[in-house]
Formats: structure tokens, sequence, C-alpha cells
């Protein structure tokens, strides 16, 4: 119950509400579903309130886990006291309990720990308090072959000493509020010059506080650290804390009393500074990789769910100079019908052959669409085309991020796919596919390569991992799947399959062909009542002769629907179809022990607008035919462009160049925002003017707002 208690004050959300959700989880229950189909149970909280509440859940078992090795570990050094029972209750934060637990932890022999093993407690005891003594003739008692003088014997006092302020909780309680308060994030260049340093020119002289620096900058500084451009540090004005210090441990004017004095000094240069800098280094680095990872997730999700092109004969482009353009053409279900090279650019120049080509299989194929993809040479491509005299109706030109295509082609699922082909036929055919339906094509790719984000590679891998994986399932369920074209890479993402499942539904599909229904899938291998229960509502069966089995109406709702037609004298696929038949429902009258108000109204939602796609219709961008490079941008210059990557601190923008132009969040809009993507979203198709060209980096500086070019 505690644990609840301690979920509930950080989340602030029904104590109710969160025992219901991990009581899901606990039995089995997907994130995906509980959102979807169990909200009475959790007063209507969405997928991301759900996942907090299982990430809180696991930091709160982190925290029990830890509490209880400290335990065990101090009753093991026969030092466990009532009083440490105690504090040891009451600490609510994992560094107020490495705080307790310090004095007692096991680590490498300090200056302090050898003091002590040679005798020297005592006299820093004494010493402690303060009373007129003379610390040389003291320390001439406790001379030994280690601490051969007074002044060594004294020193190692002062250590013991120092160690003991540095554990005390209320001076480190006291420290650590000054550097969660006023702590400032400092880099400077480190001497000399060296090859990339340029890269980081923004840092050289860098400082901010760090409860205001963003994460893109903590992440640069670090990289920049790690690579040998800057020394880091967190720094704060230490007056107030060896005030603090002094006020707490400085007793009288004695001799004694000004060694204790001036070992307060020592103390907090030598131990608690260091310490408490090393902790609001890792603090100031989760804190970046949260917000990173935060923003990399809201990217992804935007990506994967951007708007397909739906079932069209689509031929790819992967485009090249010198070792030309590799053209495929594929089906409405993704198949690959052909596969060849051309070569309209330098040096082959061999434009005649390959307007044949396209002018032939555009005509023999019935080719809807033209995806090119947007690395080396798409832009000269896209020309190319657009000057092309078609003799028919020109299918319409789609520019298609490929980042990652080429990770595709070259991983196990893209070999599996296409065994007889080579990576370059691999490529096309991704970017051909992710026009087609980014979501289906997109989850064979490893998120981190997919390149929507910033740093991605700097912050902690395993968790990005973990919400990555959240954000590709959430993505995939919200859409859902159609059992029978699905592959096995979209289909393991579903609620409930995994990829052992998913495997068998493909060759449950080669073996007996097309499945009839949503209750098919019971007679697949592995997907029992549980599965079948979490994986259902997201799986469409558009061949079923149940129109329900084609919509998020979860199989333990039809009964419900089933009511819902009678009362209206209808039967059940004109109900579905009838929009003024469901109209005529009222969600009240449904309502039982089983299906509470929320589901009913969920139901006729979706049934007002069955299986329709909830990503937009995908539209091409025209970028302006007179730049071709930088020299060609002029301050004021309005463009098209469209977004292509999101960060914290602004949107980057394809504006037809090699490199994308930089609108900062404070060029996003005439008001303040907090978040780019209160404005913006991955391949949202924008118009932006020039503000400012940096040639020598070849860098543009872009802005939303007319007015501001100005």
């Amino acid at each position: 119950m505690q644990s609840i208690q301690i979920i509930q004050k950080t989340l602030q959300l029904p104590i109710k509400h969160i025992e219901n959700v991990l009581k899901l989880l606990d039995e089995g229950a997907t994130i995906p579903f509980i959102s979807r189909y169990r909200k009475e149970m959790t007063g209507n909280l969405d997928e991301v309130q759900i996942y907090n509440i299982q990430k809180e859940y696991q930091k709160v078992l982190e925290f029990e886990k830890r509490k209880a090795f400290i335990i065990q570990s101090i009753k093991d050094q026969g030092k466990w006291t009532s009083e440490l029972e105690q504090k040891i209750a009451q600490a609510e934060t994992i560094n107020v309990l490495e705080d307790i637990y310090l004095p007692y932890k096991v680590k490498k022999k300090t200056k302090a720990q050898l003091a002590i093993e040679n005798g020297l407690q005592p006299l820093a005891n004494l010493i402690w308090k303060q009373t007129t003594i003379s610390l040389e003739e003291e320390a001439l008692k406790y001379i030994n072959d280690t601490f051969s003088s007074t002044s060594k014997v004294l020193q190692g006092c002062q250590d013991i000493i120092a160690e003991s302020m540095n554990n005390d909780l209320q001076i480190r309680d006291f420290c650590r509020t000054q550097f969660e308060k006023f702590a400032i994030f400092m880099a400077k260049k480190k001497r000399g010059d060296r090859e990339g340093q340029e890269l980081y020119s923004d840092y050289f002289d860098f400082n901010q506080k760090l409860s205001k620096c963003p994460a893109h900058r903590i992440l640069a500084c670090f990289r920049a650290e790690d690579e040998g451009f800057l020394n880091v540090s967190i720094q704060i004005d230490p007056y107030l804390v060896i005030e603090k210090m002094e006020r707490r441990f400085v007793k009288g004017f004695t001799e004694s009393s000004q060694m204790i004095r001036d070992t307060c000094l020592k103390a907090y240069e030598n131990i608690l500074q260091p310490q408490m800098e090393s902790e609001f280094r890792q603090v100031a680095k989760e804190k970046a990789d949260q917000d990173s990872i935060a923003i990399f997730g809201e990217n992804l999700k935007q990506l994967l769910l951007s708007s397909p092109l739906g079932a069209k004969r689509i031929l790819g482009i992967d485009p090249g100079f010198r070792t030309g353009c590799k053209v495929v053409c594929i089906s409405e279900t993704g198949d690959l019908l052909v596969n060849h090279a051309m070569y309209p650019h330098p040096p082959q120049n061999q434009k005649y052959e390959a307007q044949k080509l396209l002018f032939e299989w555009v005509h023999q194929y019935q080719i809807q669409a033209i995806a090119i993809g947007n690395g080396t040479a798409g832009r000269e491509t896209e020309d190319w085309l657009k000057s092309l005299k078609w003799p028919f109706d020109a299918p319409q030109l789609f520019m298609v991020n490929e980042s990652g295509a080429s990770i595709y082609s070259a991983s196990t699922e893209g070999r599996e796919e296409f065994p007889n082909h080579d990576v370059t036929v691999r490529g096309a055919v991704s970017i051909a596919r992710r026009l087609m339906d980014p979501l289906a094509e997109l989850v064979k790719i490893d998120p981190k390569s997919i390149g929507v984000g910033q740093y991605q590679h700097d912050v902690n891998q395993v968790k990005l991992k973990e919400a990555l994986d959240h954000v590709v399932v959430m993505a995939v369920n919200q859409v859902g799947v159609e059992v029978n074209t699905a592959s096995k890479w979209l289909l393991k993402y579903i609620s409930g399959i995994g990829p052992q499942i998913a495997q068998n539904i493909i060759e449950f599909r080669t073996k007996y062909g097309e499945i009839a229904s949503r209750e098919d899938l019971k007679k697949i291998p592995r997907l029992g009542d549980k599965a079948f229960e979490l994986s259902a509502g997201f799986i469409r069966v558009a061949a079923s002769k149940n129109p329900l089995d084609n919509t998020s109406v979860h199989p333990e709702s039809y009964t419900v629907v089933e009511k819902m037609t009678k009362s209206v004298g209808a039967n059940l696929e004109d109900f579905v179809k009838n929009k003024s038949l469901q109209e005529k429902i009222k969600p009240e009258d449904f309502i039982s022990e089983k299906t509470g108000l929320q589901t009913i109204k969920d139901i006729l939602k979706e049934l007002a607008k069955p299986n329709r796609d909830l990503r937009a219709t995908r539209e091409s961008v025209v970028f302006d035919q007179k730049v071709r490079t930088i020299e060609d941008l002029t301050i004021g210059m309005e463009l098209q462009g469209v977004v292509t990557n999101i960060t914290n601190f602004g949107a980057f923008v394809n504006i037809g160049l090699k490199n994308d132009g930089l609108v900062h969040i404070s060029q996003m809009s005439q008001q303040f925002i907090s978040n780019p993507s209160q404005v913006v979203h991955l391949n949202q198709n924008i118009t932006v003017w020039v503000k400012e060209i940096d040639q020598s980096r070849n860098r543009v500086q872009l802005t939303m707002v007319a007015s501001n070019v100005l």
C-alpha cells in the first residue's frame, strides 16, 4: 500500500485507478489493451498515464530493493540500531537513503580509514570536543611508523574529522539544496587546438544555471568532454556551505576549534564538493537523457503515424550519381515486381535510357506514384523527373526520408525478405514502402537509426530502447493491423502477440490461406485465450463475414452491439453501416455490470467511422526551383519546406538543400511556446523565411514569422 501512496504522490492520480492498473499489469494485460478496453477500471487513463504508473512502480520496487540491501549490509556489520531503523524508514528518496548508508558503505580505503587503523580515532575525538589542549603535545603520543611526525598525525586526525563532516546528514542535505537551487553548469575549452573542435565552438566559454540548461546543451558538452575538447564542471558558491559547516561544527576559540574551522574548508573542497558535483553530473545527465528520450519518442511516434499514401502501385528510387539510381516497382500489397539501375546523372548521363525505362515501367505496371529517397542526388533526381515530357499523366512525385533505409538493407529482416537481391534493391523497396505505409515499413528498423531526435547515441541506451519500444507498440496498436496482409514485423508489436505468435500467424496463412474471422485466430498455435483477449481488438479481418471483425470493437463487446442492433430492429450489417440507426441508440440503456458508459461510447464512436485510418492523407511539397545551393538563398526569401526533425530547441526543415535549415523555437510563433511540437509535427509542409545564412558552416536559420526577418 505504501508503494501505491508513493506513486499517487508523484503522479497525482486516484489511488483506486493506480491499484487497478497495477492489478491488470500483474495479470499480464498490456498497456494498449488497458488504455483501450479497461477504461472503467482506470478512470479513462490514457496510455501515457498508464506507462508512467508502470515506470514509477518499477522505481518504487528498485528503491525498496536497495533499502533492503542497505539494511542487511548494516546488520551484517553489527551496527544496526533503532535510530537507523527510524531514519531509513523515513527516507523517501534514494539520495537520502544513500546519505544514511554512507558511513557504513564498503569503499576503497580512504585516508581517514588509514588513520583510524593506526589508532588516531581517540585523538580525533578529543579534537572534536574543542577543549583547551596542546595539539602538538597530544599528537606526540600517537606517532608511529606510518604517521611519523606530529604534523602527519594531525593531518590524519583532520582526515578522520573531514570524513565525519562529509557524512553529516544535515550538511549533505543543505549542500544538496544549494546545488539544486544555484548550481552553474560550466564548460571551458581545453588548451590547444584539435581537429573537429569547431563543432563545439558555442561551448568554449559557456555557463548557465543548471536548472535552466536544456538537454541538448548538456549532452553536447558531455560529448565534447568525452572527445577531449572541453572541461565540464558543475559549481556553486562554496561560501554558504562552508559557513553552515562552521556554524554546525566550530564550538569555541581554542586551538582545536581553529583546526575544526580549517577542516571545514578541506572537507568541502576535497570530499563534499566533488561528491555533490559527481551526483549532480549524474542528475543532469539523467534529466537530459529523459528530456531527449521524450523528444525522440514523440518524433518517432509522429513519424510512425505519418500519412500513408495507401495501397498504390509505387515506383521507388534510391538516387545516386556514380553508382546510379536503383529503381523498383512494387504492387499495392508491397510486393517487388521488378528492379533495375538507371544512370541519368553524371558521369554517365544516360538520360534517354533512363527516361525510356521509366516510361515503360510506369505504363506497364500502372504506377500511381513515385517515391524518391531524399539522400544523395535526391533533389537532382526530382528535378530531372519534373523536366520530363511524359506521354501520359505523370505520377505524383514524393520525396521520402530515407534515414535508416541502409540499416534495413543490411539487416536480418532485409535479407530474409529479399535473399536474392542486394542491399541497393532492398533500400529502394524500403523507400517505396515508406510512402505506401510508413508504420508498416519503419517497424523493421531499429528506432535509433531512423534519425529523428537529438543525441540519441549519447543517452542511456537501455532506457532509450525501452521508451522507443513502447512508442512503437502504442503506434502499431493505435492504428491496428489487417491480419491477412501484415508482416510478422508488424504483427509482433500487437498487444499479446510477440515474435513467436507473429511467426505462427504467417505460417498459418501460408498453410491454410486467408484467415476468415477473428474467431479463427484461436486456431493459431500458442494464441490462447489470454493472447486472444489482449490482441483481438487490434487485429482487423477485412474478409470476415462479421463486420465487427474489421473494427476496433472488442469481441467481448459483440453481444452489446447485437443488443443495440435488435433494439432498432435492424440486422448487424445494416446497423454497422447506417449512422442514422446508430444515432437512435441511448448509451445509458446498455450499461451493465460488465460494460460501462465509456466503453459503450467508444463502441458507438468506432461504428460511426469503422476502420477509418486515423492518419491523414499524404501530400507532397514543392520546393523552390531557383534554390539549389546555399548560395542561392537571400535574407527574407520565402520558401516551402517540410519538417524533418524536432528537438527541444527547434525544428529542422528541408527546403530543398542538402542540409536542412533550422527554425529556432523562438522563431516558430509570435507567442511564447515551451515545446516545438505545440506548433509543428514531422512531415508537415510549412512556409518559412530565411533569417540568417552562415555559408562557412553551411547553416541556415529560418523563421516561421515573416515579420521577424526585418
